[in-house]
């Protein structure tokens, strides 16, 4: 099994000096992966725990990767309705290139309506939206030059270059429109707050239509908090995810106040669950 880890991009543990501690300290340990979040365009009733601060995530994982060498690096999930389908590939493009092909995309829908307001997108298109991007990401990452006619998106050819490798897609998100998404666009999928039993049911399913499409079963992605005290139910958790199909476990801190607290955390998890899994 992988793991990977959340660093802090939103509030006062978004500093330069705090989040490349926290990236170093990520890859010391020995994670596979550290991921940052993403929102834009916080409205005031929604600032608690952050302040409204938060750090492009984009930018953010640009950054460290230029501090660190080997861990990857991925978004937990970047919100694809938020930007301009083009502008963001070339941005991911540019990333995987620089970065040594370490990123991890993760891509959602979004959710929070004040957000799409205001940056002027109508929340109602955001599936149709995202699934087009998705569309746009593939064909773009598969071709030199390319052109595009959708009913959202449009944009005539065009080189793409730098086009290094696509990165792994995880689609977020929960439901049916989400399981398809995956299916169609997704090398991963990556839901927030199911249960073993219910994973296992994915994983069943992603088998079956996976061989009626003729295409590699997605991995399955999951995540939780980090508890203290004895290790051992936060073990057996994780290993009931892993035999349930779960191959990669996103550990969150929570909010923890700097970055030795992070660094406390991310080594007691590597030493004491990462080896028993």
């Amino acid at each position: 099994m992988k793991f990977g880890v959340v660093i802090r991009n939103m509030g006062p543990q978004s500093t330069r000096e705090t989040i490349a501690a926290c990236a170093r300290a990520a890859e010391a340990a020995g994670f596979d992966a550290a991921f940052v979040v993403d929102h834009l365009a916080i409205p005031p009733d929604q600032t608690e725990g952050s302040g409204g601060r938060y750090l492009d995530p984009l930018t953010t994982l640009a950054y460290l990767a230029g501090i660190t060498q080997k861990i990857r690096l991925g978004v937990s999930v970047l919100v694809l309705p938020y930007r301009p389908a083009v502008l963001m590939a070339k941005q991911v493009a540019t990333l995987q290139e620089l970065s040594g092909e370490r990123l991890i995309l993760g891509a959602g829908v979004g959710w929070l309506r004040q957000e799409f307001e205001a940056l002027g997108v109508d929340p109602r298109k955001r599936g149709a939206l995202t699934d087009e991007t998705l569309a746009v990401f593939h064909t773009l990452f598969a071709n030199d030059v390319s052109s595009y006619e959708g009913k959202l998106i449009r944009f005539p050819a065009f080189v793409f270059a730098p086009r290094p490798a696509r990165p792994p897609i995880w689609i977020g998100g929960s439901g049916p429109k989400a399981l398809e998404r995956t299916l169609r666009f997704g090398d991963a999928y990556y839901p927030i707050g199911l249960q073993p039993p219910e994973i296992a049911q994915i994983r069943t399913y992603f088998q079956e239509e996976a061989e009626k499409r003729s295409r590699p079963v997605p991995e399955l992605v999951v995540g939780g908090m980090i508890r203290e005290g004895d290790p051992a139910a936060m073990i057996d958790r994780i290993a009931a995810y892993r035999e349930a199909g779960a191959s990669f476990y996103v550990l969150g801190l929570g909010r923890y106040a700097d970055a030795d607290v992070f660094r406390r955390g991310v080594e007691r998890f590597a030493t004491q669950v990462m080896p028993r899994l």
